[in-house]
């Protein structure tokens, strides 16, 4: 019995540590969505200062799908995990092309990262 209270403590450590993300790693994964969207102003896609807590499609004058604007999404590390990893099936109809971050530890690294860049000079200023 204890052994296996253990082995569930140490698996729930695991996938916290996991979930937490690592910030740097996840800047260098970032280079993957500056293609299409910047942190302090709108491209292609939406900036994304200001996402963690934001409600999806929000950002007045960027042109959102329909799908996106009605979506009720309040973006946070869970739903950004979901949407992350497949986009196109997670939410029909967005105008997000990109296939997607199947790896659960580089989507953990890219939440982090958009967490801390959030906080960061560049994004308090906008």
């Amino acid at each position: 019995m204890l052994r296996v209270a253990l082995a569930a403590a140490f698996a729930l450590s695991v996938g916290a540590a996991a979930a937490a993300g690592d910030a740097k790693r996840g800047e260098e994964l970032y280079a993957r969505c500056a293609a299409c969207h910047a942190l302090a102003y709108d491209r292609v896609g939406p900036r994304h200062c200001g996402l963690i807590g934001r409600p999806a499609g929000s950002i007045a004058g960027f042109d959102y799908s329909a799908a996106m604007k009605s979506s009720g999404i309040v973006w946070n590390a869970k739903t950004l995990d979901r949407f992350l990893a497949a986009p196109m099936q997670r939410l029909p109809g967005t105008t997000m092309t990109y296939a997607g971050v199947t790896d659960a530890k580089e989507r953990a690294d890219l939440v982090a990262y958009l967490e801390q860049a959030g906080k960061s000079a560049d994004c308090k200023e906008r």
